[in-house]
């Protein structure tokens, strides 16, 4: 009776969730447009996120080390620009900042389209840097364009699942970014540029959806949300950014959020490896027709479905435990890796494709439990008034995590994961090499997941024994949607 009880509220639960979008009938144009370009550019963003590295050394020539670097510069100045880019979309507006920013990605992602096609063009690589370097900017402005705009263009009451559609409408399109890949690469056979083509296409749509869509940018507000109750939200006291930094650096529960970002860096670390070092790991032991575009696809499939799924016990547990113990299982997902390929008789591709399908799953279960868990644990210990430094500080392990991941990506790749080795002064393909035994642990790529997984894990028990400390202070605090 009890288990019938509660597998009826679960799935009461889980169809509320959805039931609960329904409110979303009392928005505008403006939210279902932004909504689509929402679906469009994550496509094509997380389609050349993945491809960059591959595209980088497979079309250009670039070395893992070249590779790593430039894409270092892209993600890094991205970060950087998510600092500054709020406050230029308040000044542009949204439908001009949304303009702009589409004008840019059809210009320069043609630019980086022109580069791969013309094998004769000098310095291709450098000039490559130069047009991931430019398109940074734009990239962080899209992203607080979603945000201001799925703000502006719903309610108080739809405010909640606007943002809930939001983020499905993102990994739906970032599933589907994994499959245009081995769409472009496998089924129509043609080179890597043309996931840049595809990015054009998409930024072309995105103008189109824009103009047709986004005709002003006034809040939305409902018969239950009167323009008087914005207006007294908007009665906070707005003091000086230096004068908050003071009073922050004086608390000591800046310290613990510190503390607990360097432990978990080595997790945030591992979505980095999704795109930094898996697809070109996966190239060289599964071989030239590995299907990366769908292995990448796995996680953001699974962050939807297992979001809905989870619902029901999100708040059964303590945050915090929640975030460590989550975290533990994102950083387990490396272990399958650090496994000997040999699996029950299979080749190498074989094994290595169950070996990535056992690793997807496990970060993406992990991702589902702890990724929002750190956004309501921030909140949680943030003194009153300060909440949004916090949570600024909160990103700070993805920040941390995508730059070192990048900078030393290339040199992962060469040391444990390169394209070729010597054995007896002959290079021989990587795969080669694994499949006659001529490499010892150390010097395959099982060894880079080990030690990686190891420092990701060691991270998470440290964090686990200081549970006491790291939560002081903390208050109780609603779930917030994950960002």
């Amino acid at each position: 009776m009890t288990s019938s009880a509660t597998s009826k509220s679960t799935r009461e639960m889980i169809l509320g969730y959805f039931r609960d979008f329904g409110v979303l009938r009392e928005t505008r144009r403006e939210y279902w447009g932004i909504q689509i370009v929402n679906f469009l550019d994550c496509t094509a963003y997380f389609a050349l996120l993945t491809i960059a590295a591959v595209f980088l050394s497979e079309d250009l020539g670039l070395d893992d080390r070249q590779a790593g670097y430039t894409v270092t510069l892209f993600t890094s100045t991205t970060s950087i620009m998510l600092l500054f880019s709020g406050s230029v979309t308040d000044w542009l507006g949204i439908r001009k900042s949304l303009h702009l920013s589409m004008w840019a990605h059809l210009f320069l992602r043609g630019a980086m389209v022109a580069i791969g096609l013309l094998p004769s063009l000098p310095h291709r690589g450098l000039l490559a840097a130069g047009v991931f370097f430019l398109m940074a900017p734009f990239m962080a402005a899209v992203q607080t364009i979603f945000q201001a705009a799925t703000n502006r263009f719903t309610t108080r009451r739809s405010r909640s699942a606007g943002f809930n559609l939001w983020y499905l409408f993102m990994n739906i399109g970032a599933a589907l970014a994994g499959f245009s890949i081995d769409i472009i690469r496998k089924g129509l056979g043609v080179s890597n540029v043309h996931v840049f083509t595809m990015g054009v296409v998409t930024a072309v749509l995105c103008l189109v959806v824009g103009r047709l869509m986004v005709r002003t940018e006034d809040q939305l507000v409902s018969t239950d949300d009167p323009a008087s109750s914005q207006a007294e939200e908007k009665k906070v006291e707005r003091r000086k950014p230096w004068e908050i930094w003071g009073e922050v650096l004086k608390e000591p529960t800046l310290w613990r959020l510190l503390v607990l970002v360097a432990l978990i860096v080595g997790v945030r670390a591992v979505f980095s490896y999704l795109y930094l070092l898996m697809p070109k790991y996966w190239l060289r032991t599964i071989g030239p027709d590995a299907a990366i575009g769908t292995l990448n696809a796995i996680n953001p499939i699974g962050i939807v479905v297992g979001l809905v799924l989870f619902i029901p016990f999100a708040n059964k547990f303590s945050v915090f435990r929640m975030l460590v113990y989550g975290a533990m299982i994102s950083s387990i997902s490396l272990f399958p890796l650090a496994l000997p390929w040999t699996i029950y008789g299979m080749n190498i591709g074989q094994a290595h494709y169950v070996m990535a399908l056992l690793c997807m799953v496990l970060v993406t279960i992990g991702e589902v439990v702890w990724s929002p868990k750190l956004y309501e644990y921030t909140a949680a210990i943030a003194p009153k008034g300060q909440e949004g430094v916090y949570l600024g500080l909160s990103l700070l392990p993805w920040f941390l995590a995508k730059s070192g991941v990048s900078l030393l990506s290339g040199h992962l790749l060469e040391r444990w994961s390169p394209e070729k080795v010597r054995i007896e002064g002959v290079e021989v393909p990587l795969q080669e090499a694994m499949l006659g035994g001529k490499l010892d642990y150390w010097h395959r790529p099982e060894a880079m997941w080990l030690l990686l997984g190891g420092y990701a894990l060691a991270g998470c028990i440290i964090a686990a024994f200081l549970e006491k400390w790291l939560t002081q202070g903390a208050k109780e605090t609603r779930p917030v949607p994950p960002a």
